[in-house]
């Protein structure tokens, strides 16, 4: 197998937040603008581990958070401008999501060798 060896990530133990969205496709300016204010503001919570991120062609999305602890992610939830937020989403953003919270028991990454795929 090429690449590097698959390490642990260092992500065992704590909190994702797995949030899968399909968007209306109203207001993309005013969501886009709300995601970037939500993203900076939960990077400054405490326990705010990171995010991942991924978006398809068409309305859909998976954002991951991850959080030290449960309460650290319960705490995010109930921030007053992210309730605020997630109210406008609902009635604005969002055609549907769907919020999966889970501890990490295990996690590894791989990443091919530079120049892989280049001709």
């Amino acid at each position: 197998m090429s690449g590097h060896v698959a390490a642990d990530t260092g992500r065992k133990g704590e909190v994702a937040v797995v949030f899968l969205s399909e968007r209306t496709g109203q207001d993309v300016d005013g969501y886009a603008a709300a995601a970037e204010a939500m993203a900076a503001l939960a990077s400054a919570q405490p326990g705010y581990r990171g995010m991942d991120h991924v978006a398809g062609k068409g309305r859909e999305a998976v954002t991951i958070s991850y959080w030290a602890s449960e309460a650290d992610a319960v705490a995010w939830r109930r921030h007053p401008e992210h309730r605020t937020i997630r109210e406008r989403g609902r009635g604005r953003w969002y055609a549907r999501y769907t919020l999966h919270v889970t501890r990490i028991m295990r996690s590894y990454e791989w990443e091919a060798p530079a120049g892989l795929g280049e001709s």
